[in-house]
């Protein structure tokens, strides 16, 4: 399975997350994964960025907010339109273009960073990405990613729950087999039954690689790492999500940054 395939996945999902994402209901991103990876993002303001995989446009929004001025782009043209439609609702200066990270259509050192929210573990060709990116950001830029945690989401993982339901231990296995495409259905659990009602669950191709594999690729592409991040969730967040109890148990998500030397 290449990029151009999995885009094809992804296109077919882009209404239903689109209308689920903005009522609400991606709950492990709005409640932990984007707050922690804004407090791990260094000062971005007049700055010029570009979002990897920026899908509906919701992170690309939040970045441009604070001040960078953002480029995002897609494989799915049908999360392009959704995000040029948000950007005609609330101008923020964002530019889309439905295109593939594996082959960025801008000229060599055109960003000062690079973002990608949960974006880059849906790509096949991860090395060739991260040699694209290298190439469009600038001596000094940086990269920062998000991905599930390759530590506990091998191809058998299975989250352990007392008679409360409440997780207490994660049950990992198959850690050094990568999965290569096989495909998930699934939808977000925090929409009611009533919602879900009639709507298509999502078929995303999986993709799992090592830890060392991602770092690995990174320090390959010639970037420096900088800095990792688990997010872990507080009091405030689990009573507003409970879902996000089994993050204080093992870590849902890993939170990179390397930077292209100077």
């Amino acid at each position: 399975m290449d990029h151009e395939e999995v885009g094809r996945y992804w296109d077919e999902n882009a209404e239903v997350w689109t209308e689920l994402a903005r009522a609400g209901y991606d709950v492990y991103r709005d409640g932990l994964n984007t707050p922690a990876f804004l407090d791990l993002l260094p000062e971005v303001s007049g700055l010029s960025g570009l979002d990897l995989g920026c899908g509906e446009g919701h992170n690309t929004r939040l970045l441009a907010r604070r001040g960078a001025r953002m480029t995002g782009i897609d494989i799915s043209g049908t999360f392009v339109r959704h995000a040029m439609e948000g950007e005609a609702g609330e101008p923020l200066g964002i530019r889309y273009e439905r295109a593939s990270a594996v082959e960025l259509p801008f000229e060599k050192g055109s960003f000062d960073f690079a973002t990608a929210f949960m974006s880059l573990m849906d790509i096949p060709e991860v090395e060739k990405v991260l040699a694209e990116v290298f190439r469009v950001v600038r001596p000094g830029g940086f990269l920062q990613f998000s991905i599930e945690h390759p530590c506990f989401t091998a191809s058998h993982s299975k989250t352990l729950r007392d008679g409360r339901g409440r997780a207490y231990a994660r049950e990992v296995g198959g850690y050094f087999r990568e999965e290569n495409g096989e495909v998930q259905e699934w939808i977000f659990s925090a929409a009611p039954p009533e919602v879900r009602a009639g709507l298509r669950p999502f078929r995303v191709p999986r993709f799992t690689r090592t830890l060392s594999r991602w770092l690995n690729s990174l320090i390959e592409a010639g970037f420096v790492l900088e800095r990792l991040a688990e997010p872990y969730p507080g009091d405030e967040s689990v009573r507003q999500h409970p879902g996000l109890q089994g993050a204080r148990v093992f870590a849902y998500f890993l939170h990179v940054r390397a930077r292209k030397p100077g």
